[in-house]
């Protein structure tokens, strides 16, 4: 057992499980919702902290994912929206980079989208660090990850438009692609647990990430036995022979999907069950309180996923609250109190510098900014965490501190992919300018709005963006900033 006094340099195992599109209000013990049951996500919560001012940096996975994995803004080096994002260059070092310098074994298995990822680039697990990986790139399948089949042979198999729009491309062990037809969440808690086995046996540190592609959509692909099971009809994958794509795919989201959040709650119920099997597998070794276990998501539940942010406003791709706040659950028994809660403004920036303090009490060879911050006196209780964090994807950007939001939407940019949105996924992510006493209350409604009560606050609030963008982007020109 690791002693609160000497938490710093003291090599815990490290667990990151990050899930795909969970809604904030899909947890069971929220209790705001009475078709949802997490027991095991429960269970993690009970043995912890909620972090309930939890953020990711992005109100989407690409560039979200991009910023945690190095601990910095992804703007730094452009990530800001899907067409620009993409995994951190030189001289970032990842989390798996940072921590083998102190001896830790790393693993990955899940799905990986930080861009427009290739095989065998940077942006790939077995290229930044990682020691055992088994990942799917998602980046090639637009942005998903079939939950059922994969093929090496996909594109001769099922054709490249079939192959493309499903999400059929191969899975990758260690660099080298392989079929797999296990329904994923399930393969990649079995391989997770695998790497756990495998490292105590070693008796060395570990990190192992497990990046679920559940519960993003086309969640009705689950195996017939669960389908059986939860009384619910197969659903066709598309088809280029019998489908218009777009046509088709408007009837697979809500609100044209039969049975649209029984299929999602299914998924969450497998995500619950696997990552219940990894937390069996660690109380089972004894390891507990030698393990810091972090769960949470890549950015708000989506509208079109039938995924639920209640009491949140807004979706995915908004920087309305339920586009970058999400479930963010802390364990370590014998460190942090058990059914402990932290309102700390935390972020995903701030995993890579906690880890490195942990590993060796230091960020190691740092040569580049890094965002985030050592939250371990978040999760011992005590105050902390960001006084303000920023949100910009390029047409939409947000500030926020303990007490005030500002929030603008401007621009042609914005009003065309707002209507694209609107269209394509059924997201509002709003238009115009919005300052909400967000410590107060949750409202981010127009009625809500006091930015024309407070011109000084929006100054205020603006003037500091500025001052972060002029940072991050290394430039004062306004071409940058979006007032």
């Amino acid at each position: 057992m690791v002693k609160k006094e000497n938490i710093q340099g003291s090599q815990p195992n490290i667990v990151l499980i990050v899930s795909d599109d969970h809604g904030y209000g899909d947890l069971g013990f929220r209790e705001e919702l009475s078709d949802i049951a997490t027991p095991n996500l429960d269970r993690l919560r009970a043995s912890g902290m909620l972090l309930e001012q939890g953020y990711v940096s992005a109100p989407i996975c690409s560039p979200s994912r991009a910023g945690l994995m190095v601990g910095s803004y992804q703007q730094r080096w452009g990530a800001k929206w899907f067409d620009s994002s993409k995994f951190a260059p030189e001289p970032y070092l990842s989390i798996p980079e940072v921590l083998k310098q102190a001896g830790y074994r790393s693993g990955y298995f899940g799905k990986v989208h930080y861009g427009p990822d290739q095989p065998g680039t940077r942006a790939c697990p077995d290229q930044h660090g990682f020691d055992e990986s088994f990942y799917g790139l998602a980046a090639l399948s637009m942005g998903r990850l079939h939950y059922l089949k994969h093929e090496v042979a996909a594109e001769d198999k099922f054709g490249k438009e079939n192959a493309e729009r499903n999400g059929f491309y191969p899975m990758y062990h260690n660099g080298e692609p392989v079929d797999c037809h296990t329904h994923l969440t399930v393969e990649f808690a079995n391989r997770a647990i695998g790497f756990i086995d495998e490292s105590l046996q070693a008796e060395v540190p570990y990190f192992c990430m497990v990046a679920f592609n559940a519960v993003h959509n086309f969640a009705w692909q689950l195996p017939d036995d669960e389908l059986r099971q939860r009384n619910l009809p197969a659903f066709p994958d598309f088809d280029e022979a019998k489908h218009d794509y777009y046509d088709w795919y408007d009837g697979v989201i809500m609100p044209h999907l039969e049975n649209g959040r029984d299929y999602y709650l299914a998924q969450l119920d497998i995500m619950d069950r696997e990552i219940g099997r990894i937390l069996d597998k660690i109380e089972a070794a004894g390891e507990q309180e030698n393990t810091l276990i972090i769960y949470l998501t890549d950015n708000g539940g989506s509208p079109c996923n039938y995924g639920n942010n209640a009491p949140l406003f807004g979706t995915k791709y908004s920087l309305y609250e339920g586009g970058v706040r999400v479930p963010f659950i802390a364990s370590w028994p014998g460190v942090v109190e058990a059914n402990s809660q932290s309102r700390n403004l935390v972020s995903s920036l701030d995993l890579l510098p906690t880890f490195a303090y942990l590993a060796s009490g230091e960020l190691i060879n740092q040569s580049y900014p890094t965002d985030g911050k050592n939250i371990i006196p978040t999760l011992l209780g005590q105050d902390g965490g960001h006084k303000e964090l920023y949100f910009d994807t390029g047409f939409q950007w947000s500030v926020r501190d303990q007490e005030w939001k500002l929030r603008t939407v401007s621009g042609e940019e914005a009003k065309d992919t707002a209507r694209a949105l609107k269209d394509t996924e059924h997201a509002d992510i709003g238009y115009g300018t919005s300052l909400v006493p967000i410590g107060q209350s949750l409202d981010e409604s127009e009625e809500a709005n006091q930015a024309t009560d407070r011109p000084d606050l929006v100054a205020y609030y603006q003037k500091r963006y500025k001052q972060w963008a002029a940072d991050v982007y290394g430039t004062t020109e306004e071409s940058n900033i979006t007032n």
